[in-house]
């Protein structure tokens, strides 16, 4: 599960929850924690509270708030129930309950007894998540009556009859115990973890979601049955349906299954009555400073100030303030670190929570980089940013209000949002922010900056004693119930059409052509909501022999084409997209180039001018490109001694080997780094001359569009743009893997990392193919009830992410399977043991008939939610384009996988895997964390 911040104006950061418990007498340890629902409760009626710009909120007489978003042009429906308990709410002893909690919700409850099954039966997108105000669980599915009546039949279930036993406890706690562990390797996490404690003496925001490690090992499950029962009511939470539904039905349907819950009955008596928290965080009368030392390869520099509450209305002019100080490149602590070379990187986090939060802004270093001169140029930018122009601010706006209105596009991306808001107060303060984001001035700036960047108010820092103390009296929370009352909204955004997305129908709606250049075109039109359409581009060049050696000097040439153009400079090209609404990004390897595109209908021929701009014209500016290596630098820097990036290349290497040079290459993280330093400015413009052309790209197009300006746009942007040189694709070659073992010490990291992997002789279109993507999907690649996680995580409680993957090529007989896990370096023994049990059981008894049926049906369900989803369908149209196909390939393998035996199955899995041939890779701190020693 995922444990998350709250709003962060769209950003996010990581982070969790809560508690408060019944007495133990009343539970024996392995008894479920179930509250039965009376028999035949009629069925309570809901009452219509507000609506506001196409969301609807009702109220069952139990306290359920329901909030309803229909959206027929999104073929899935979205789930969502949030509790309002996080951890702030926690004691002492108790963090990471909520949390924990989390985890063991989705280990079965009265009428759902295999829920991890239930979710891949039906397809679903699920998760959990907490944070320091809420804790929710969501899922995604196909928009069927069936699955949306079986998601809300879950989370009723789950709401009264959790298990939350004795047994599944001794296996979870370790589980999220390696989910902290894996934390501990993040220098960002734990950096951000220690400023939050040191900001904070009393309240508790300053307590870590995830909770302490002692607290996790050793909380008694009398103490998690009793805060289920406490918080997880009706009373105390708030449901969202987002997507294709039918409103009536479905608020039918609440009503039988959430209004038959009671509401219950609070007292301080009975040890359930919730109380609002009522600590205040004392004003701080001094700067505060911190420092962590630990293994790593990079510095960072942080600087926080409390802040009020998320729906205080000084946020707004915070979440603009944010993006006028460390916005990349217009920012001005940007300007002032990074052009200046005294930092590689900068930004911020807004941290807009129930209570008063905290903003904060952190600099990342290069180890040759100065940390005091870090902090003494961030000090001063901060203690004098006290006016701000109206560029600054109208800037900063519109990218603020970009992202909200491109979100609101996405129905899914609305439902889940609206939890953050929920657990604010009121999820209307969405659209009150909204508000308040476009009347912010350059004076709001001047006041909130005056108000709250204050020495006193910073933690970074030691004490410092002052004659004449200058402190920060943040507000009081705004009372939620008087600024919702009369707010109505705007008008309901435009919705989309019902689109079907089947593989018949998106071949029958696409259009495809060919420019005269070779370029092709797929173009598929739909009605969307709020008239969203989506782009992506593949610009492919060079062959194996031309492009040798060459590698960085084309990921840094695609990176550059952000970053101006001949007419643009690169701030002016994010003026421009943030005017147009778009997002878009550029990235590329080294034989290939990718563009993404988000805006809106209006919108989309300016954005692709910008966009034919950018790759035909770039600036390639010299400042840019010395700030581009300084980030790069600095971002493999601090990922060089990390577990997984090197246990994941090392195994790279050893199944795919190639010379160093070779554009297939696997470079190791120093490799990388001298690579980068030897990257000239010229080399990359060479480069770009030499390579850059659209004779053999592609271009799909989705969404709700003028089909024939789209096609004329492009024709007239990239017709004409030819491949200097000729394009041939890399070909992989299959070799049989051979058996190895290697180990990688990575000191001070608490998270360790498993990988076992093979080559398999294997193609996408050969006969076996489905058999064998069935199969991975059993072992370790759908969700939680799969082979591998069961064992790993669910029964032996040693991973907290654990699975298999298998990557098979469409014009080459070559693929892998590989087996990850994340684990403490402890338990590598009795991991690596287990999962090699796990594969020999699989190649002995095989699958089970009753497994492979429920597979199959959760494995189609799940493909088709990727074609609903417009971000994933123009890379599958472009996919399908260079391998010769349409989806009409998908329906068929589709269609194949529905028909499978488990005697084809397990026939396949007996022809491909192979123990004999498996490459095990471990990376992590084995030294200092020998496994320990077996009992006789």
């Amino acid at each position: 599960m995922q444990h998350t911040a709250r709003s962060i104006p769209l950003r996010r950061a990581g982070v969790l929850a809560a508690l408060l418990l019944l007495p133990a007498a009343q539970l024996v340890a392995q008894r479920p924690a179930q509250r039965t629902q009376p028999a035949q409760a009629p069925a309570a009626k809901a009452t219509r509270v507000a609506s506001v710009e196409g969301i609807s909120e009702y109220s069952l007489p139990n306290g359920l708030r329901v909030l309803l978003f229909p959206d027929q042009s999104k073929p899935t429906v979205t789930v969502n129930i949030t509790y309002l308990v996080g951890s702030r709410h926690e004691g002492y002893g108790e963090t990471g309950m909520a949390h924990l909690l989390e985890h063991l919700l989705f280990k079965g409850s009265k009428s759902h007894p295999n829920i991890p099954q239930e979710l891949t039966d039906h397809g679903s997108r699920p998760n959990g998540t907490t944070s320091w105000d809420r804790t929710n669980y969501f899922e995604t599915v196909p928009a069927t009556d069936r699955n949306l009546d079986w998601a809300l039949d879950l989370e009723a279930d789950r709401m009264v009859n959790s298990f939350v036993a004795q047994k599944d406890l001794e296996s979870e706690f370790s589980v999220v115990r390696n989910e902290f562990e894996s934390g501990e390797n993040n220098p960002f996490r734990v950096t951000l973890q220690r400023m939050m404690a040191s900001a904070y003496e009393w309240h508790g925001y300053g307590r870590f979601v995830i909770g302490n490690k002692s607290d996790i090992e050793n909380v008694p499950i009398d103490r998690l049955q009793a805060f289920y029962r406490k918080y997880y009511q009706p009373d105390n939470a708030v449901l969202v349906v987002a997507g294709k539904f039918d409103p009536a039905k479905t608020l039918a349907i609440i009503e039988t299954k959430f209004g038959a819950i009671p509401r219950p009955a609070r007292s301080g008596e009975k040890g359930n009555l919730i109380r609002a928290t009522y600590t205040q965080e004392p004003v701080q009368d001094g700067e505060r400073f911190v420092e962590i030392r630990r293994v790593g390869d990079a510095q960072m520099v942080w600087m926080g100030y409390h802040v009020p509450a998320g729906s205080h209305p000084d946020f707004a002019a915070l979440t603009v303030l944010d993006h006028a100080m460390t916005n990349n490149p217009s920012g001005r602590l940007y300007k002032a670190l990074v052009e200046t070379k005294v930092a590689s990187g900068v930004s911020g986090i807004p941290l807009q929570l129930a209570e008063p939060g905290m903003w904060m802004t952190f600099a990342q270093l290069r180890m040759e980089q100065s940390v005091d001169s870090a902090r003494t140029v961030m000090q001063s930018v901060l203690d004098t940013a006290r006016t701000f122009t109206t560029e600054e601010v109208n800037r900063a706006k519109a990218a603020q209000l970009r992202q909200m209105e491109l979100m609101l596009t996405n129905s899914e991306a609305v439902g889940y949002q609206l939890t953050e808001w929920a657990a604010m107060g009121d999820w209307r303060l969405f659209f009150i922010n909204r508000d308040r984001i476009e009347k912010v001035t350059p004076d709001d700036l001047k006041r909130v900056a005056a108000a709250y960047l204050k020495p006193s108010n910073r933690t970074v820092a030691l004490f410092v004693p002052t004659q004449a103390p200058d402190r920060a009296e943040i507000p009081v929370t705004p009372s939620i119930a008087a600024l919702v009352a009369d707010y109505r909204g705007r008008e309901v955004m435009q919705a989309g059409e019902a689109f079907d997305a089947t593989p018949a129908n998106i071949d029958a709606r696409t259009k495809r052509s060919t420019l005269p250049n070779g370029m092709h075109v797929s173009l598929l039109r739909k009605e969307t909501r709020g008239d969203r359409v989506v782009a992506s581009i593949t610009l492919r060049h060079g062959t194996v022999e031309a492009l040798f050696g060459k590698g960085q000097v084309a990921s840094l040439a695609a990176a550059m084409l952000s970053r101006g153009t001949t007419a643009l400079t690169r701030q002016q090209v994010r003026d421009s997209l943030d005017k147009l609404k778009a997002q878009v990004f550029i990235g590329g390897a080294t034989n290939n180039l990718g563009v993404s595109v988000q805006t809106v209908n209006a919108n989309l021929v300016p954005v692709l001018d910008l966009v034919a701009q950018q790759l035909r014209s770039p600036r390639f500016d010299a400042s840019e490109f010395d700030n581009l290596k300084r980030e790069r630098l600095a971002q493999i820097e601090q990922s060089k001694s990390e577990p997984q990036l090197l246990g994941q290349l090392t195994m790279s290497r050893r199944l795919s080997p190639q010379p160093k040079g070779h554009v297939l290459y696997t470079a190791m993280p120093d490799e990388q780094i001298a690579e980068v330093n030897a990257v000239t400015l010229d080399q990359v413009k060479a480069f770009a001359r030499q390579f850059y052309g659209a004779s053999f790209a592609d271009i799909a197009v989705v969404g709700d569009f003028d089909e024939a300006a789209a096609a004329a746009a492009i024709a007239r942007l990239f017709g004409d743009w030819r491949n200097p040189q000729p394009f041939s694709r890399a070909v992989r070659t299959f070799a049989a893997s051979d058996s190895a073992f290697e180990s990688i010490e990575t000191p001070d990291k608490a998270n360790a990392m498993f990988l076992a992997g093979q080559n398999i002789a294997l193609k996408d279109d050969d006969a076996d193919y489905p058999a064998m993507l069935l199969a991975n999907f059993m072992m370790g690649g759908g969700f939680l009830n799969s082979r591998i996680p069961q064992r790993l995580r669910q029964k032996e409680g040693i991973s907290y992410g654990a699975g298999t993957s298998m990557q098979v090529q469409s014009l080459d007989r070559f693929g892998t399977f590989m087996g990850i896990a994340i684990l403490n370096p402890t338990n590598i023994d009795r991991l690596t043991k287990a999962y090699r049990e796990e594969i020999d059981r699989v190649l002995k008894d095989g699958f089970t008939k009753e497994e492979v049926e429920a597979a199959r049906s959760g494995y189609v369900e799940g493909r088709s939610q990727g074609r609903a989803n417009d971000q994933e369908l123009v890379g599958m149209l472009i996919a399908r384009r260079f391998n010769g196909r349409t989806l009409a390939w998908d329906a068929n393998l589709e269609a194949a996988v529905s028909a499978l035996t488990p005697a084809q199955v397990n026939a396949a899995v007996k022809k491909y895997i192979d123990p004999s041939k498996t490459v095990i890779v471990r990376a992590g701190d084995f030294a200092k964390n020998p496994p320990p020693p077996v009992t006789p």
